[in-house]
């Protein structure tokens, strides 16, 4: 008889919101701290801005039944003028990055939240590695630029491919799509 491995748990649901409590919020910094500090080294010490003085949190949240478990995904949406919103601080925990539906949700809620408080354009920096997940959600490429010593792209959502959210309180289930 072989003894197989056990497989960490991976919850069948997952939650992407804006993050309404003080732990989503915590543990949404703590992941941004483990992506962009520590795994990538794009940040010393802290990634925090001025940006999250008024940015609003989206978290994509484990969940154990009806309960959340933890922020296994995050990103931030800002308005610096009327109309015109930013994504930023995409990050996925690094063994959830697997589960396909995540990041792609987490963009859908960014994108779709903003439409419904009436974004008329929507942009982010995104890493080139990233550029293929945006442009099959209907994002273009505007210009490449370094941030951070990094290659990134601006890049523009296409909104007509995203429905505004007026819940995004409560936001969209994102299931893991099966391995094929």
């Amino acid at each position: 008889m072989m003894i197989e491995p056990i497989e960490a748990f991976r919850a069948a649901e997952y939650q992407v919101k804006f993050a309404t409590c003080p732990w989503e919020r915590e543990r949404a910094h703590a992941l941004r701290q483990a992506v962009f500090c520590r795994e990538q080294g794009i940040f010393r010490g802290s990634d925090r801005d001025a940006i999250d003085e008024t940015a609003i949190p989206i978290v994509a949240l484990s969940m154990l039944g009806v309960v959340a478990d933890d922020v296994v995904g995050t990103v931030r949406i800002h308005e610096p003028e009327p109309g015109l919103w930013w994504g930023s601080r995409l990050a996925v925990h690094r063994d959830y990055r697997k589960i396909g539906a995540l990041g792609a949700t987490l963009i859908r809620l960014a994108v779709s939240s903003a439409h419904a408080m009436g974004a008329h354009t929507f942009l982010a920096h995104v890493q080139v590695q990233n550029a293929l997940l945006f442009r099959r959600l209907h994002w273009s490429v505007l210009e490449e630029v370094e941030i951070h010593g990094k290659p990134h792209l601006r890049m523009q959502a296409d909104l007509s491919h995203y429905p505004p959210c007026f819940s995004p309180e409560a936001g969209f289930v994102a299931l893991p799509r099966k391995a094929a």
